[in-house]
């Protein structure tokens, strides 16, 4: 065995690490491209991009599949010269981007493995040294990388299609696995429990300054919202804390114990201009639909009263059936509770037991099935389902793109 038959073999491994990190982190991401969307926009906050705040989903998606795209490519080892060219170009401006992260330590998240994997700045910053390593051993010189086998294009396509599938679905689906603190098995602690002593604060920023505000004292639209904190400030620290759905009524008062008994379905609206005419007219036929069953309803959303009353699309009679069971929170905690804009959101007691999208809301026969069913049954086996079927995905294309 020569020398150079192992410096390639070597070359190789190297490219197989950077792609599998690769493709892992692009599909971590695509799992759940709104809360790729929400890194991206902390990126754009920290580098002073606000005006691109728009296109942070759209960007995250692009990233994420570019990055999946890329890895397969490496793994299978087709069209080398150029993958290798375009791997190296993404991780110096990774690299670049988590120095600035590692210097500065902002309190946000890299997100480079979606929610499924946390890093620290500092953390991530020696990630991308670890891949800028492997690169250089891998692609330097960009030269004499060696052809793939004519069967390795096939497994390239095939295993590139289903991860654009995958993109597709989870773009009009909730997330096959939960990674956000309101995942399903949690529990909900009322912060108005007497037992309980908790505080709920918002963070805001403007012109480099940070203020800390209630739900009922927000400032104006000049500042930028960073993110929530509610803390029990007597008892257990963060860690193993269950999350608490903060929400006023349209009077200002907290009615978080709402969420913590019986049946309740939560429906969550964090962009209200997003929100067509049919999709409340699909909220208010659901929520009808969950009272005649015993639930209780919950239209929680992100705004005020007056902006919700002042909606175009909001029908009169629609605007009418909403209001009884309307309520107010900040839009993370909405986005952390649900991904999709006007889904559901089941609570027995307190416990989260399963997130339903906005185009599937359920309808008044399937809530009395419901109230029939045990509700720990029902979250074991959707949560069950949706992780063995992402491990599932997951295994299939890496089998894919090694076997073939």
């Amino acid at each position: 065995m020569n020398s150079n038959f192992i410096h390639y073999r070597l070359r190789r491994f190297c490219a197989f690490i950077i792609g599998l990190v690769f493709l892992l982190a692009g599909v971590f991401k695509l799992l759940d491209p709104v809360g790729a969307g929400l890194v991206v926009e902390e990126y754009y906050r920290f580098l002073g991009l606000t005006f691109m705040l728009p296109t942070a989903k759209a960007v995250a998606v692009f990233l994420a599949l570019l990055e999946a795209i890329l890895g397969a490519a490496m793994i299978s080892g087709v069209w080398r010269d150029i993958v290798a060219i375009a791997t190296s170009a993404l991780i110096v401006f990774f690299t670049i981007i988590t120095l600035f992260l590692a210097i500065f330590n902002p309190s946000m998240d890299c997100g480079c493995f979606g929610e499924v994997i946390h890093l620290s700045n500092m953390q991530t910053f020696l990630k991308n040294v670890i891949l800028l390593v492997l690169a250089i051993i891998a692609f330097a010189p960009f030269k004499d990388l060696g052809e793939p086998k004519k069967r390795k294009y096939i497994s390239f396509f095939i295993a590139a299609a289903s991860i654009a599938g995958f993109t597709l679905y989870s773009l009009n689906s909730l997330p096959l696995v939960d990674y956000t603190s309101f995942r399903p098995g949690s529990e909900l602690v009322s912060s108005s429990n007497e037992d309980n002593d908790f505080k709920s604060t918002f963070i805001y920023e403007k012109n480099g300054q940070k203020g800390v505000f209630t739900l009922d004292k927000l400032p104006d639209s000049t500042w930028t919202f960073v993110k929530a904190e509610t803390v029990r400030m007597n008892g257990p620290k963060a860690g193993g804390e269950p999350p608490i759905l903060t929400f006023t009524d349209t009077t200002g008062t907290y009615r978080d114990e709402l969420a913590t008994s019986g049946n309740v379905m939560a429906f969550s609206v964090y962009d209200l201009a997003g929100m067509k005419g049919d999709d409340w007219t699909r909220i208010a036929t659901a929520i009808d639909g969950a009272s005649k069953a015993g639930f209780t309803p919950l239209l929680i959303v992100s705004g005020n009263k007056t902006r919700f009353e002042n909606l175009p699309a909001l029908i009169p009679e629609a605007r009418e059936s909403l209001l009884p069971h309307l309520f107010f929170t900040d839009r993370k905690t909405l986005l952390a509770m649900n991904r999709s804009n006007g889904g559901g959101t089941w609570f027995n007691d307190g416990e989260l037991i399963k997130k339903y999208h906005s185009g599937s809301l359920p309808t008044e026969e399937q809530f009395l099935e419901m109230t029939g069913d045990d509700p720990t049954d029902i979250m074991l086996h959707s949560s069950t389902k949706g992780r063995l079927r992402f491990q599932g995905f997951l295994l299939y294309t890496i089998a894919l793109l090694l076997l073939i």
